[in-house]
């Protein structure tokens, strides 16, 4: 699947070094250094309501790690999925009346806008599940071989073309804890009873009759009337939720990669799950750091699709607001705190962009190199290059933005002696180009 534009990245001189990132499974702060590339998976949409400003932020902070790396000099590795085939995709199709392959395409492509628009970086890798069928099948064609994965008959489903009973495939949890290193609760750290609840609110079906675990997880549904499905070796259908994950991450990344990346609602159960897809299908873990982001909230309630209450990029877009005022909203606050969306964060947004302009732009740029007895006499020697150290310093540290922000603002009026590499780095750090 084509992903979009990639934007201009400068280089700043310096050095740096791999960032500090909070770490969900052990709640500490690990070094996420990279042993190869840099490879990262963060998981990606549903496409419906995209991009709302939960989405925005999630993937702001990721492209921020991507930046806090390539600065230290290190090749990044980028795979995200996109999950163009599932029941809230199809249900959200029905309701409207549309095809859900044009309801999937129209929201994919407005993403890709929305993206573009904000300046993250691509994915190298942008992978629709209706991409891996084929492979998501074989997946669990080999679970079931490893003695992990069983059916539950399903009243419901259509035999496939070769006759056989259609029956919905599910992961062994106990089975697989028995043959692997994972363990349910590895990443999330959960309780049985918050795991219950979690599951159950997140596409879980821990009342299904004939499962041998309340909490083991679908791998592939079988072909409902109405429904898409696949023929594939384990029966005609389409994937679970959690297993594509696996498959996608697996495929372009390789088993140990460096980060695993979302947003806060998928630590259960989404990563805790296809952790445990992928250990039992290689034999490794499947991340090095599990790293999430916080939830937003919009008029005292998280934004959520189910809610309703979303705030869209392209709707701020389209009412005239700069893109990098977005941006600058987003990095106000730190990618792995909750906090609510508020109209006075854009508007102060907007004034930090016009004031960085004005101080860093191309034009105070250019002004100081046509003036410099003028622009830097009172500055000290090496003091820009002290602040790029401090913005480097700020964001290896758990991705700091919002101390970077500030250290932006208190140089605003003091004498700097090279305004340019300020630019520059605020382009290439920050991803804010003036």
């Amino acid at each position: 699947m084509r992903a979009w534009e990639r934007p201009d990245l400068v280089s700043v001189p310096g050095e740096s070094s791999a960032p500090w990132l909070h770490d969900t499974k052990t709640d500490s702060l690990v070094l996420a250094l990279p042993l190869d590339a840099a490879r990262l998976y963060v998981c990606g949409i549903t496409p419906y309501d995209a991009t709302h400003i939960g989405h925005a932020n999630t993937y702001l902070a990721f492209d921020t790690l991507q930046r806090v790396w390539i600065d230290a000099g290190f090749r990044v590795h980028y795979a995200q999925n996109v999950t163009d085939v599932d029941d809230p995709l199809l249900e959200r199709a029905t309701a409207t009346g549309m095809d859900w392959r044009d309801l999937a395409e129209s929201q994919v492509e407005l993403f890709r806008t929305d993206m573009e628009a904000l300046g993250i970086i691509p994915p190298d890798d942008f992978v629709a599940v209706t991409e891996v069928i084929d492979e998501v099948a074989a997946a669990v064609a080999l679970l079931q071989d490893a003695g992990l994965a069983y059916t539950v008959p399903t009243e419901d489903a259509i035999a496939g073309a070769d006759g056989t009973i259609a029956a919905d495939w599910y992961f062994d949890i106990r089975a697989a804890e028995d043959n692997t290193d994972w363990t349910l609760g590895d990443e999330s750290n959960l309780d049985l009873v918050s795991m219950l609840r979690l599951f159950a609110e997140r596409g879980g079906d821990p009342d299904r009759v004939g499962k041998r675990d309340r909490l083991d997880p679908l791998l592939w549904k079988a072909a409902r009337s109405g429904e898409p499905a696949w023929e594939s070796a384990v029966g005609a259908g389409r994937p679970g939720w959690h297993i594509e994950c696996s498959v996608i991450a697996l495929k372009e990344l390789g088993t140990d990669f460096t980060v695993q990346g979302g947003g806060s609602d998928l630590i259960f159960p989404h990563h805790d799950m296809s952790a445990g897809h992928a250990e039992a299908l290689s034999g490794h873990p499947l991340a090095g750091v599990y790293s999430h982001t916080g939830m937003v909230a919009y008029r005292g309630e998280k934004m959520s699709k189910s809610l309703g209450n979303l705030v869209l990029v392209s709707r701020l877009r389209a009412s005239g607001f700069d893109p990098r005022a977005i941006r600058l909203a987003l990095l106000a606050r730190h990618y792995r705190t909750d906090w609510e969306w508020t109209a006075t964060l854009l508007d102060e947004a907007v004034v930090r962009l016009s004031v960085w302009s004005a101080a860093f732009g191309a034009a105070a740029v250019t002004g100081a190199a046509g003036e410099p007895g003028d622009a830097t006499k009172t500055a000290a020697v090496g003091a820009s290059a002290a602040l790029v150290q401090a913005l480097r310093l700020a964001l290896r540290h758990d991705l700091d933005t919002p101390e970077a922000l500030q250290l932006i603002d208190e140089a605003v009026d003091v004498p700097l002696d090279d305004l340019g590499l300020v630019n520059r780095a605020i382009s290439a750090l920050l991803g804010v180009a003036l």
